[in-house]
Formats: C-alpha cells, structure tokens, sequence
C-alpha cells in the first residue's frame, strides 16, 4: 500500500510587519480616522500581535457530546453556525411547517451601488415570488447583489480542503472566520442553514461571460461542504491532513446534506452562453441531491437579443413569453415540494447512493 503524504511545494505566504501594517492601514485611509491615530496605533499592534501568532479562532470551547472527541476545542463561530443548521433541519423536516423556497437573485448588478439600476433577475425573481406566495409557498429572497452594495457582506472563496480529502471538508465549512487574517464575517455561516430550511431552491441567473455572476459562484463553491463531507471537525482534530485522508481510505458514507430538496433554474443572457449556464446549474444541484421540478423547471433564453443594453429592461417588459416561463418554472417547483412533502410523490433519489462517489 501506498505511504499516505502531504504534498507541501508553495511558498510562504507570510508577510512583513511593514507590509501587514500598510494594508491593515489601508482600511482607515479616510481622514476621519486622523483624530484617533493613538488608539489606532495600539490596534495595529495587537492586530499584527494576532497574525504573527495565527490567532485563527481565539473563541472556542470543548465539544462536548455527539462528537468524536468530546474534548476537542472548537471555535464559537462553528459552533454557533452549526447550531443554527440544526434548527433549521429541524424545521424543514417539521410536517406541520409551511413549505419553504429559497428563491435566489444571482446578478451582483444593484440600484444600491454602481450602476444604480435594477438587475432583470431580481424583476424576474419578484415574478416568481408573487407565484409561489399565491400557491401558498413561504418564500426567502436570497439578493447575492448585496455582496457588492452593502457593507460588510462577504463570502470567501473556497480553499478546496475537499480536494485532499472530504474527510478534511467540514459541515458546516471551518475554514472562515480566520480571524488573524482579518477573514471574519462570513456571510456563508448564515447561508448554510437558509439552504437547509429550504424544501425547494430555485436560482435566477444572469449570464456573466458564459458563466453564472462570481456572487453565485462563490456560494458555489462554499456549499461544496454540503456533499459528502465532514459534519465532525473533531475527528479530524481540525485540520489534519494526514488523519483526514487515513478516514477516507478507510471507508467514507459521503453524507449529502442537502439531497431531497426541489430545484427550478432561470438563465437569462443577452447574446451568448444561457443554455450552457443553466446546464451547469442544473448539473451541480443534480449532482448533490437535488431534484429537477419537471420539465418546465429549468429555463434559459434571452431576453434582447443582440439589442442595446440601455434598453434591455424594454426588451424584458416586452418578452411576456419569458416571463411566462419564469412564472411556470416557479409554479413547477411548488408542484414538486407539495407533492414530495404530501408522500405522493416522494423524491426518486430516496434510499439511494452514488454507485461511485467523488
């Protein structure tokens, strides 16, 4: 058998203390912060004191029970966000609960910020809206535009742990906040547990040079967590490589913590890329668990085609036909999540796994 390593060939990333303290000062460039350059100073180097000293999770406590090893010191933070999936978890599976959509707008275009106008997905999201709410949906608006208009509001890229082992990609992700970096924040710690109080998602999406906008793909790639991963960061003792990788190879259930729920998709473009767009979505959302709404679930067109952008929100209010196939993929997934919570049709993955898992 093959000596299980850790392959270690990048260089470091530490910097300075110069240079930590050009960027950290970067932030309080405004003039306003002149008048308080003493206390500043002292928060420089307590800041800088934190990074040296890789201050990652300063608030933790032990794990304590239902967990490997009840002893293992875990951050707040995680704690916290795994309580919070919990609840909602507990929710979802509550027969008695209303039925609940996570409606998603993926554009980061926003009338908050630059360009201050109204992005079409969120229109169009305020469609299917109205849709699900008269059929008798409780639905949660997820606007991922806030990622560019409103302070505060960040989700960090995704530092692929899962690629060296699932065993090492924790769920929820324990990768953020970093806090000696100055990663704090992460919107993803509420996110998570909005995904799983969902019976249904449904995403509406922009094409971004064939792709989906970089918001959505942030969200992307932090929900790799939810398959097949690690909900026990203490049988890893954190981040350890080597032992997550002994886990795997001894045999891995790959839990998909999200598998069961209703999807529908609307891509929208311009000039190019919407069919490959939705097909990737659907892919993805397939693939951890998720269920297509039927066939009028999943759409992609364009709305103006080759037309100018200054008057692509005409064109829009022009195309009834697309607003009717947001309106039928919004109706379509309330069909599916009342039929698979009734038990008349329950979801045909039920009671299955991947024959291969990856």
């Amino acid at each position: 058998m093959t000596k299980l390593r850790i392959v270690s060939e990048q260089p470091s990333t530490e910097i300075s203390r110069e240079e930590f303290e050009k960027r950290f000062r970067a932030r309080f460039a405004d003039p306003a912060f002149d008048a308080v350059k003493d206390e500043l100073n002292a928060i420089v180097d307590i800041a800088y004191d934190n990074y040296n000293n890789h201050h990652k999770a300063p608030r933790t406590r032990a794990a304590g029970e239902g967990f490997a090893d009840p002893a293992y010191e875990l951050s707040l933070d995680w704690l916290t966000a795994r309580e919070a999936i919990l609840a909602a978890e507990q929710r979802q599976k509550d027969a008695s609960t209303p039925s609940r959509v996570l409606l998603i707008s993926a554009s980061a275009r926003s009338d908050q910020t630059c360009p201050g106008e109204t992005p079409k997905s969120y229109r169009m999201v305020k469609l299917a809206e109205a849709e699900l709410v008269a059929r008798g949906i409780e639905v949660d608006v997820l606007d991922l535009s806030v990622l560019a208009s409103e302070f505060g509001r960040v989700i960090y890229p995704c530092k692929s742990c899962v690629s060296t082992s699932p065993a090492l990609c924790h769920w929820p992700c324990s990768c953020y906040p970093h806090h000696s970096l100055g990663q704090t924040g992460d919107w993803m710690n509420e996110l998570y547990p909005r995904w799983v109080a969902a019976h249904g998602v449904m995403i509406v999406s922009p094409v971004n040079w064939f792709h989906v906008p970089s918001v959505m793909k942030l969200m992307i790639d932090r929900l790799v967590c939810a398959d097949g991963c690690n909900p026990d960061p203490t049988s890893t003792q954190g981040k350890d490589a080597l032992r997550a990788k002994e886990m795997e190879l001894a045999g891995w259930d790959a839990p998909q913590h999200l598998a069961g729920r209703a999807f529908s998709i609307v891509v929208h473009g311009d000039v190019a890329g919407a069919e490959d767009a939705r097909r990737h979505l659907t892919e993805w959302l397939v693939w951890i668990g998720l269920v297509q709404a039927g066939p009028f679930a999943t759409v992609d067109g364009y709305v103006g085609y080759y037309e100018p952008y200054a008057t692509s929100h005409d064109a829009y209010e022009a195309n009834t036909g697309f607003q009717g196939d947001v309106k039928n993929a919004a109706a379509s997934l309330a069909n599916a999540v009342a039929a698979m919570r009734s038990g008349d049709c329950p979801s045909p993955n039920e009671g299955m796994k991947r024959g291969r898992r990856k």
